[in-house]
C-alpha cells in the first residue's frame, strides 16, 4: 500500500491546502494529513479543532485520514508506515526552506522519500496568516477557506473577541 502524510499546521486549512489534499488522494492509496501541535506558535484553533475542520472538508475524499501529532515528523511517518512526505510549495522562497528539511529528513530516515507538489497558480499567495490577518480585520476571507472553515474563523475571533 502506498501511504503519504501531509503535514502542517492547517490553522486554518485554506483551499491551497484542500488543493495539495485531493491531489495527492490521487496519488496514494492513503494520504494522512499531520496536524502539527506546534509549541512555538500561538495557533486561532486548538490542534484538536484543526483535525475536526480537516475531516469535515475531507470527508468525500475515502482515502484521507487525518490525526494530531508532536515531535518528529519523521517518527509520525514511521509510525504510520508511510514512506513518503508531500509538501506544497508556493513560491521559490517555500523551496529553500522545504529543500532543506527534506535533506535533513533523507539523512534521518533514507527509507522515506519527499516529493513537492506546486500549489495551484490560485492559490500561490495564499497562506493561512494572510487569512487570519484579513480576518482579524474583518476582511472577507470566503475567496480562500471552505464554507465551513469561514464560519468557525468568524466564529473562533468572536469567541476571542468577548474574552
Amino acid at each position: 500500500m502506498r501511504v503519504a502524510v501531509y503535514p502542517g499546521s492547517f490553522d486554518p486549512v485554506t483551499l491551497g491546502h484542500i488543493d495539495i489534499i485531493q491531489r495527492t488522494s490521487k496519488m496514494f492509496d492513503k494520504v494522512i494529513i499531520g496536524v502539527l501541535k506546534n509549541r512555538s506558535k500561538s495557533p486561532l484553533f486548538t490542534a484538536e479543532e484543526r483535525v475536526e475542520l480537516l475531516k469535515e472538508v475531507t470527508a468525500d475524499i475515502p482515502n484521507v485520514e487525518v490525526q494530531s501529532f508532536q515531535g518528529l515528523l519523521i517518527d509520525f511517518v514511521r509510525q504510520n508506515q508511510a514512506n513518503v512526505i508531500v509538501r506544497g510549495l508556493r513560491a521559490i522562497t517555500d523551496f529553500e526552506y522545504e529543500l532543506q528539511m527534506a535533506q535533513t529528513n533523507r539523512v534521518i530516515a533514507p527509507e522515506i522519500d519527499t516529493i513537492f507538489l506546486t500549489t495551484n497558480l490560485k492559490y500561490s499567495y495564499l497562506s493561512s496568516s494572510i487569512v487570519k490577518e484579513i480576518a482579524e480585520f474583518n476582511g472577507d476571507i470566503k475567496e480562500f477557506l471552505h464554507p465551513i472553515v469561514v464560519e468557525r474563523v468568524k466564529e473562533k475571533l468572536e469567541e476571542m473577541k468577548n474574552v
